[in-house]
């Protein structure tokens, strides 16, 4: 008796706790990876408006919600919503409207394709192209502005490089903005002949000039190229993105289309440093339900492929050049002073063995011990080994894009020698020092897929199985390390993790429902995957 008794109180309490509780969206039937160390994989999952409520088993979740719309997964994998620890969303969007040049195979194919667009745009005085890459190309030599001055006498030319750190320019846009041969920068230089003629491409800070002079787009151009941008990355997957490098005046842009609510992407903002930046860090942390400004980007040095990453000893193609800082070291002193001021993340782009050993020894200076002030390197692309224990020393996060080691890695030992190879691209040295590691794209200057940001950190290859084992793959990332790298280290790197990167209650409901497991899948099925969902704050924003 005492056994059906209490059988039948069970019954009682279950019948009065069965869909007890409401829901706005029940995901089940699905392989969830929560990050969550608590409670590592699920099946369903209940969200109420922007939160998650509960993650756990088909059964429980089931029996206890009682949801507006209910989602049959049907076996397919859900993850934390993807974020991109490091891209330029806006240079993005506004770029989607210029001359794409990516993956060009020569420097005819990109007069070629110039050509074309002018054709099609006949009314534009001013052409700006993006995307070329001289590595790319059967002379790997820069372009000269020759043929460029014939076919655009009284039209300004602006192609810009892959990196966004050189760029080719006609003789029509050098007497605009006057740049003769004569002119020289901190952290730029004008390339020449050897007869003392512009060649016509500007290295780093040489294009300023040219971009201060740029015709402005409207509001209306910019909005239509965000969206644009927006319904691109939630396709991606994508459900935050990290902007490094905006001005107020973007900023303020992004805070209208949001309180519109037109623009839904989620977007830690790195503000470029300006007297107006300055201004935003006296005035403290913005703070919004989809935007946080808190940190600021500087630029340390230039770039790897065109020669502008600053190395302790030369170039090994190129012995008379070691690359070059942006700014005098004062510039740098004076920002870690305010972001440390202020309370601010300060954040540098650092390429080169000298650009990183530069800012981390600043920033050991301004941090001088352990700390939560989350300063990061962005890129820290080569890194002298004896320099990597001030990440550890400093709390210092390094914050990298795996696909620049699948795209530099045909020509990158030609540049650094072997030697130097040690510490390039060195993912999984950084994350030993580190404890964690923030991945990004730094798109558009790699695609925007956060997929392929984890391809290139597991297998270090390209799509044809090159290199055969894997580009110095004793460096790559386990999958579960690039997993995190996506969204909860890189959550933490935004001081986020408490509201994102992984599937937890009480956490924002950001998904991205893909149909593989990326924990399991083979190598050569990759291309196979397909996001078929994003979720953002709740929202279904995508859906294949």
């Amino acid at each position: 008796m005492k056994q059906i008794f209490y059988i039948a109180l069970a019954g009682f309490l279950f019948s009065c706790n069965y869909k007890s509780k409401e829901a706005d969206l029940v995901l089940h039937n699905a392989i969830i990876y929560t990050l969550d160390d608590n409670y590592p994989k699920a099946q369903a999952i209940a969200i109420n408006a922007d939160t998650i409520v509960q993650v756990g088993a088909e059964r429980d979740i089931l029996n206890t919600y009682k949801a507006d719309r209910y989602i049959d997964c049907q076996g397919t994998y859900v993850y934390p919503g993807f974020i991109d620890a490091h891209c330029h969303f806006v240079r993005y969007g506004i770029g989607l409207q210029d001359l794409d040049l990516v993956g060009t195979k020569s420097w005819d194919e990109c007069l070629s394709k110039l050509k074309k667009y002018s054709e099609k745009y006949p009314g534009k005085k001013w052409i700006n192209g993006w995307g070329w890459d001289q590595n790319d190309w059967q002379v790997k030599e820069f372009p000269n502005k020759e043929e460029l001055d014939k076919l655009f006498p009284n039209k300004a030319v602006n192609l810009v490089r892959i990196d966004g750190h050189a760029a080719i320019v006609n003789q029509f846009l050098l007497d605009q903005v006057e740049i003769t041969i004569h002119s020289s920068w901190t952290g730029g230089e004008a390339l020449q002949t050897e007869d003392g003629k512009l060649t016509g491409v500007l290295i780093d800070n040489a294009m300023e000039l040219v971009r201060a002079n740029e015709p402005e787009l409207s509001l209306a151009e910019m909005e239509e190229g965000l969206l644009i941008a927006q319904k691109k990355c939630f396709a991606a997957g994508l459900t935050s993105v990290v902007d490094a490098g905006l001005s107020m005046n973007e900023v303020e842009m992004i805070q209208n289309l949001q309180g519109q609510g037109k623009l839904k992407m989620q977007i830690y903002a790195m503000l470029s440093p300006s007297e107006e930046a300055l201004e935003q860090l006296k005035k403290g942390k913005i703070e919004e339900d989809r935007l946080t400004v808190r940190s600021v980007k500087l630029y340390g040095d230039g770039a790897l492929g065109s020669r502008g990453a600053l190395l302790k000893k030369p170039y090994s193609d190129d012995h008379g050049k070691v690359g070059l800082m942006r700014e005098l070291p004062e510039f740098y002193e004076e920002w870690a002073a305010y972001c440390k001021k202020y309370d601010f993340q300060l954040n540098t782009h650092c390429i080169g063995d000298a650009a990183n050993a530069f800012i981390l020894e600043m920033y050991a200076r301004h941090l001088k011990e352990m700390n939560d002030l989350r300063w990061r390197i962005e890129h820290a692309q080569v890194v002298d080994p004896e320099d990597m224990n001030l990440f550890n020393e400093f709390s210092i996060i390094p914050s990298v894009q795996p696909t620049h080691a699948t795209s530099d890695m045909y020509w990158a030992e030609k540049r650094l020698g072997m030697f130097r190879m040690k510490g390039a691209y060195a993912y999984k040295s950084l994350l030993e020092k580190s404890g964690f590691i923030a991945l990004g794209t730094d798109f558009p200057i790699e695609q925007i897929y956060p997929l392929e940001t984890f391809y290139s950190a597991v297998f270090r290859q390209d799509k044809k199985g090159f290199p055969k084992d894997g580009f110095n793959n004793k460096e790559s990332l386990t999958r579960i390390e690039a997993l995190k790298g996506m969204t909860l280290w890189a959550a933490l790197a935004n001081f986020e993790e408490k509201k994102k990167g992984s599937l937890e209650a009480g956490k924002q409901a950001d998904l991205t429902v893909l149909n593989a497991d990326l924990n399991t899948i083979q190598k050569e099925l990759f291309d196979e995957v397909e996001v078929l969902k994003t979720l953002v704050q709740g929202e279904i924003v995508y859906e294949k």
